[in-house]
């Protein structure tokens, strides 16, 4: 049997099939699940993500956010009963890599990343080739 990910809880999700991930799970079961179980692999805060990028879908899975303390086997069937099935595709948002001159004004001034993505229009060029050049440990980049 193939282990699942969240990918197959959002296409059982999406798509109208009647096909049950979870058959045998029990939603009154207090004790600690199987690392092979359905239930060990639904995450409930990637499946609310993926959900999150379309209209019709993101008030369940906000509903869902909201009601986090439920057992997953009712989050779960939850979604799959209350959303109409529709074919849901979309690209998932990654972070961008910080670029040298962030990289350089995080590590001199002990900023977070989006505190120094704010402030880099603030350094003029010569600016920062100053911080570069004090941070040089030398060598072969």
């Amino acid at each position: 049997m193939k282990k699942l990910n969240f990918f197959d809880y959002l296409n059982s999700i999406n798509s109208s099939s009647d096909k049950d991930l979870m058959e045998g799970v029990s939603a009154e079961d207090s004790s600690l699940p199987d690392p092979d179980s359905p239930e060990k692999a639904y995450t409930p805060f990637m499946v609310n993500r993926g959900l999150s990028y379309f209209q019709d879908t993101i008030l369940y899975a906000n509903e869902m956010n909201r009601h986090a303390h439920l057992p997953v086997r009712m989050q779960y069937d939850f979604l799959r009963h209350g959303i109409r099935p529709r074919k849901r595709f979309s690209k998932w948002f990654k972070a961008i890599p910080n670029s040298a001159d962030v990289e350089i004004i995080m590590k001199h001034y002990g900023y977070s990343s989006e505190r120094a993505q704010e402030v880099l229009h603030l350094f003029s060029e010569d600016q920062l080739a100053d911080l570069h050049a004090q941070h040089d440990r030398g060598g072969k980049a």
